[in-house]
């Protein structure tokens, strides 16, 4: 495979026949052809690589969810406390390299104490896994460039006659660290567990999770079903020991060719109620375009939970004096929560939105659309003016034109409330007028300095219709005739 470097093609990736040859990664491919007439290249697509790379370290949660992604061609899997679970290191090594190599994969691994000697053993030893206490000798004998260093820093310390990690061992430090940095250093320390080194995973870990492998593929989808419900039912009550309840869940299908499918629903309150998991879920896969393919079937399904947030059993509250029909306010607000839920997982988060009040007096920013999922930790950051009290004559339509539409109005005083009006070529009578109410423009806001004062009205016509309107400006000097506008309509 070949890149563009340097102004150049050059040989980016080689197989076993091409080293053989004498080929090596960076020569020019002009000069490799020299060499060898009719050598066959391709040209290399990064982003391909690096959404292989991906799939693969999907595939490897299988594992562990603790996989990091190591250069282009590279995974780092943090196995510790997971191996048990597979029958020891030897087991899950020994698994995970046999079902990628039958996915095609030319594969070394290498488990070891720390992740910079696991690294240094596979990508440059030979692999296998190193037991505690012996990365000094596994490591010495391997060069230099096992401690992933830079091409300039690799060819000062070969200048040096410095080549293993060996010799970089028995040095002195203080010349070392002056001559070629501290990461230097670090890097050896890291490798030889000295110096700690954290694995960072490329996905956010789950805060608990459940999952059930099967001995043979699952691909039924009543068997699919009942799997996802049982972990349904474990999740809910590691979450009922904690005291918790999450608002984000993720079921991953790990099918036996190496796919994984992952689906997720995202609540507005905490939850742990295995029940409405399964039912949120259910609407999940229903509102899928692209149906749940198990293929040769799913040899493992996970279940987690994140944002998990503390969720204590509520007393349903007692009706007050002698009427029963008082609602539960904490009760209505689970109620209307349980339905944007149950929206949101069948046509998608953004699409459910409620509005939250905001504290000002401009009708156009008078309320912002959230996602009903969010509104909850919207609604905290701050204190909004409350909503007008239910049954309330409102005083403002609930639903503005998207943009005020100009109109013509015929008043009896200049400043006065209009007596008809054209809109939408239709000439409108006014019955009734109630107003105005005078907005003036935020003047802490620089985006409205300069906007003109507005006098709002309420507008009914003799058929029981009812417009808001408003006179864009006031009169003065300078201003004679100020323009009118339909803002909204009442319901």
């Amino acid at each position: 495979m070949v890149g563009k470097a340097k102004g150049a093609f050059r040989l980016t990736c080689l197989d076993a026949l091409a080293e053989r040859l004498g080929l090596a990664s960076d020569m020019a491919l002009a000069d490799a052809r020299a060499m060898i007439p009719r050598l066959d290249v391709v040209e290399e697509d990064l982003a391909a690589d690096a959404a292989l790379l991906g799939a693969i370290a999907d595939w490897c949660d299988r594992y562990t969810p603790l996989v990091a992604l190591d250069e282009t061609d590279g995974l780092l899997l943090d196995i510790s406390g997971c191996a048990h679970l597979f029958g020891g290191e030897a087991v899950l090594g020994r698994d995970c390299l046999t079902r990628l190599k039958r996915q095609g994969f030319t594969v070394r691994a290498a488990i070891a104490g720390t992740p910079r000697a696991a690294r240094a053993v596979a990508r440059y030893g030979s692999g296998g896994i190193i037991e505690p206490g012996g990365e000094g000798a596994a490591l010495l004998p391997l060069p230099a460039a096992a401690l992933g260093l830079d091409g300039a820093r690799q060819h000062g310390l070969a200048r040096m006659g410095l080549i293993y990690i060996a010799d970089i061992e028995t040095r002195p430090r203080a010349p070392l660290a002056a001559r070629f940095g501290s990461d230097l250093l670090d890097r050896l320390d890291q490798a030889f567990g000295r110096l700690p080194e954290a694995v960072t995973p490329r996905r956010p870990l789950p805060d608990c999770m459940a999952e059930r492998r099967f001995a043979e593929p699952l691909a039924h989808e009543a068997g699919i079903r009942l799997a996802l419900a049982g972990l349904e039912q474990s999740l809910s009550e590691m979450l009922e020991a904690r005291g918790e309840g999450a608002k984000l869940f993720e079921a991953s299908f790990f099918r036996s060719d190496g796919a994984v499918r992952r689906l997720g629903i995202e609540t507005g309150l905490p939850l742990r109620d295995a029940k409405v998991i399964d039912r949120l879920f259910a609407l999940k896969l229903e509102a899928l375009a692209d149906p749940l393919d198990p293929g040769f079937g799913f040899d493992l399904i996970r279940l987690s939970a994140g944002a998990t947030e503390r969720l204590a059993v509520d007393q349903a509250a007692l009706a007050t004096g002698y009427d029963d029909d008082v609602p539960d306010e904490a009760a209505a607000e689970r109620a209307l929560a349980e339905v944007a839920d149950a929206l949101s997982a069948r046509l998608g988060p953004q699409r459910v939105r409620r509005f939250l009040a905001q504290d000002t007096h401009d009708p156009v920013r008078a309320a912002l659309a959230v996602p009903a999922l969010h509104y909850n930790e919207t609604a905290r950051l701050g204190a909004p003016p409350p909503w007008p009290e239910p049954g309330a004559v409102p005083e403002r339509p609930l639903r503005l034109l998207a943009r005020p539409e100009p109109i013509e109005v015929l008043a009896e005083i200049p400043d006065g409330p209009p007596t008809r009006f054209r809109w939408r070529r239709a000439v409108h009578d006014v019955a009734k007028a109630e107003g105005p109410e005078r907005i003036a423009a935020e003047w802490w806001l620089a985006t409205e300095s300069l906007a003109p004062t507005r006098d709002y009205y309420r507008i009914e016509q003799p058929d029981g219709r009812r417009f808001w309107l408003y006179r864009d400006g006031l009169y003065g000097p300078g201003v004679k005739h100020p323009p009118w506008f339909m803002h909204g309509l009442f319901a």
